[in-house]
C-alpha cells in the first residue's frame, strides 16, 4: 500500500508518497503560494575522490566538510520537508548521526553519490536504506553497463542523475527499457564545469553538439516510454527546450516552479543560503537561524 503524507502549506494542500516521491500539490484557488519551502538543496561536503572534470562544486580529496549537526534552523525545518544531499563518496564523519537525526523529525533526505560510490559502498547504503535513513537515491552516471543496472534496479526508489551534454544518445539507449528512473539535469557552467568548458575548446563543441542530439531525442523518449521516469531540472528544461514538447495543460500539470518558489539551496560548507547553488558567493547569505526566514529572503528576491 502506498506511503502517502500530506500537510498545508500556505494556501495549498501537498500530498507527497514517500514510496516513490511522487507529489502532489492542490486547491481550489489559481495561485499556489507557499509559507515554507517544501525542498532544500543541501551541500554538506566538498570532499570526494570521484575527479568528475566537470564537477560544480570543486569537489576534491581535500575539500571541507560542513557542520551538519549544529546549524540551528535544522530545528525548525517542518515535518516532511525534503532535504536533497550530497553523499560525495559518504566520508563525513558526521553523516549516519545526521541522517538520524533527520529520521526522527521526520524530515525526507533524498541522497545522491556518484556511480563509483554507489558500486563500492554497496553495504553502507544497503544499511541505509534498511534502516530508513534514506528516502530516495540518486546515482551519478559515469557509463552504463550491464551489472550498474541490475545493480540500481534493487532500489525501487532509485534515480539514475545524468547530465546534459555530458551523457550522450548512446548511454541513454543502453539504459532503456529497463524499467529505470531518469533524471537530466542541466550542464552547470560553473566550477570545474567552467573551466573544463573554458580550457577545453574541443570538450566544449563536443557538448553542444549532445546537446542538440539530446534536445532531438527527448520527444522519442518521452513517446516510446524509455523509461519509467523522465524527469528535468530547471536549467535542463531551459537547455534542452523542453517546454516545445508540452500543451499548456501538461505544463502547468507537471512544472514544479521556478528555482526559489518552493526550495531554495543551502551550503552548509561556506555556511550560506541562495536561491540555487549556480549562484556566485557574493549573492549568497549567512545562514539564519530559522529556515522560514531564509525562505522568505529568496522569495522576497524572486
Amino acid at each position: 500500500m502506498s506511503n502517502w503524507k500530506e500537510y498545508k502549506n500556505g494556501n495549498y494542500t501537498v500530498s507527497i508518497n514517500l514510496d516513490n516521491g511522487t507529489k502532489i500539490r492542490e486547491n481550489n484557488l489559481d495561485n499556489l503560494t507557499p509559507a515554507f519551502a517544501e525542498n532544500c538543496d543541501v551541500t554538506i561536503s566538498t570532499v570526494c575522490d570521484g575527479g568528475c572534470e566537470w564537477c560544480y562544486m570543486n569537489c576534491t580529496p581535500d575539500g571541507k566538510h560542513g557542520d551538519i549537526m549544529n546549524p540551528k534552523f535544522l530545528d525548525t525545518l517542518h515535518e516532511w520537508t525534503e532535504l536533497a544531499i550530497n553523499g560525495n563518496d559518504l566520508t563525513h564523519p558526521d553523516l549516519i548521526p545526521f541522517l538520524e537525526k533527520m529520521k526522527k523529525k521526520n524530515i525526507i533526505v533524498n541522497m545522491t553519490v556518484n556511480q563509483k560510490h554507489f558500486e563500492a559502498k554497496q553495504d553502507m547504503i544497503r544499511r541505509f536504506y534498511s534502516a530508513k535513513l534514506i528516502n530516495g537515491l540518486g546515482v551519478s552516471l559515469v557509463k552504463p553497463t550491464y551489472e550498474f543496472i541490475k545493480l540500481v534496479k534493487q532500489y525501487s526508489n532509485a534515480v539514475i542523475h545524468t547530465i546534459a551534454g555530458i551523457t550522450n544518445t548512446d548511454d541513454y539507449r543502453l539504459l532503456a527499457f529497463n524499467d529505470l528512473k531518469v533524471l537530466i539535469l542541466g550542464y552547470k557552467k560553473v566550477g570545474r564545469g567552467k573551466s573544463y568548458l573554458d580550457n577545453d575548446v574541443e570538450f566544449r563543441s563536443n557538448i553542444e553538439i549532445d546537446m542538440r542530439i539530446l534536445s532531438y531525442w527527448i520527444e522519442t523518449m518521452i513517446n516510446d516510454n524509455w523509461f519509467k521516469v523522465v524527469s528535468f531540472d530547471n536549467l535542463a528544461l531551459e537547455q534542452l527546450d523542453v517546454r516545445r514538447l508540452l500543451s499548456d495543460d501538461e505544463w502547468n500539470e507537471f512544472y514544479a516552479g521556478d528555482e526559489g518558489s518552493h526550495t531554495f539551496y543551502i551550503d552548509l560548507v561556506k555556511k550560506k543560503f541562495a536561491k540555487n547553488s549556480m549562484m556566485s558567493d557574493d549573492k549568497k547569505h549567512d545562514l539564519l537561524d530559522n529556515v522560514d526566514d531564509m525562505f522568505q529572503v529568496i522569495k522576497n528576491e524572486c
